[in-house]
């Protein structure tokens, strides 16, 4: 006697229904949502190569012509103000450095002359109208921000270390307290605002001449610091030397990173550079 067959109305099994990849009936909507928002993250990265593949930035899709010219111009009229405020501040930290004998002085003034040639590379980078969204310009500005600030960084560390070794004791007055205030105030502001212009634009050359301003900044207050420091306790002479060699560190491997990112970029859109 054969067995009977199974009723029509059986519920089938899900598993063996069910596609494979795909979710049961009782998936939690959580998990579909991760799944949906890594899909638009994969996109959007895809998109972006897909730009850089064709020489543009990010930002030709984000702004307008008109948008984008407009904030091309506010861009340079920052650089032009950030050139003339911070070589203001190096000449006179400079001066501090020689009568007072400081090494984060002399770090701040040579972050200040290095603020003044990545204003100034930005400038070159944004002189051209037509050339607003090129990724090869924004990528050669880059590789150059990135040599200066190898070759910077050295400086500031080899005179840091100098300072060290020769037990350089930093001398405190009013005229001091002033650049070291003014600096640090104007370099943060000047690097508030390149953040914001960056991020508009998706330009990694005005957001690195923002960070070169930051670094100004911090060392302004470092010399405030560091200065009082030594004036309540003597035995801390070595502070100004060790921040100046810190400042010193963090700008050469921002300057590394920036090449490694940059180089290959430069390579890839060579053949673009029909947007100068």
């Amino acid at each position: 006697m054969e067995p009977s067959a199974a009723p029509l109305d059986t519920t089938p099994d899900p598993a063996i229904v069910q596609p494979p990849g795909a979710n049961p009936p009782g998936a939690p909507r959580e998990q579909q949502q991760q799944q949906q928002e890594q899909l638009r993250i994969g996109e959007s990265g895809q998109f972006s190569e897909g730009l850089e593949d064709r020489g543009l930035l990010e930002s030709s899709t984000r702004l307008k012509p008109h948008e984008a010219q407009s904030y091309r111009k506010k861009a340079l009229w920052v650089s032009w103000v950030s050139i003339i405020v911070t070589l203001a501040l190096a000449v006179a930290a400079f001066t501090v450095s020689v009568m007072r004998y400081s090494a984060s002085s002399f770090g701040f003034a040579f972050d200040a002359t290095l603020d003044v040639l990545s204003s100034a590379i930005v400038l070159w980078r944004y002189s051209n109208a037509a050339a607003v969204h090129s990724a090869h310009r924004e990528y050669m500005a880059c590789v150059i921000l990135g040599v200066i600030f190898l070759l910077s960084s050295i400086c500031i560390v080899i005179k840091a270390i100098h300072d060290l070794a020769k037990r350089v004791l930093p001398e405190v007055d009013d005229f001091l307290y002033s650049v070291s205030v003014l600096s640090g105030i104007l370099c943060t502001v000047l690097a508030v605002i390149k953040f914001m212009l960056g991020k508009v634009l998706t330009s990694r050359a005005l957001i690195t001449d923002g960070f070169n301003s930051l670094v100004g900044g911090i060392m302004g207050f470092s010399i405030l610091l560091s200065a009082e420091v030594f004036k309540h306790n003597s035995s801390v002479w070595y502070l100004d030397g060790s921040i100046g060699v810190l400042i010193g560190l963090t700008i050469s491997a921002y300057g590394i990173k920036l090449l490694i990112d940059m180089v290959p970029r430069v390579r890839q859109t060579r053949h673009y550079e029909m947007f100068e």
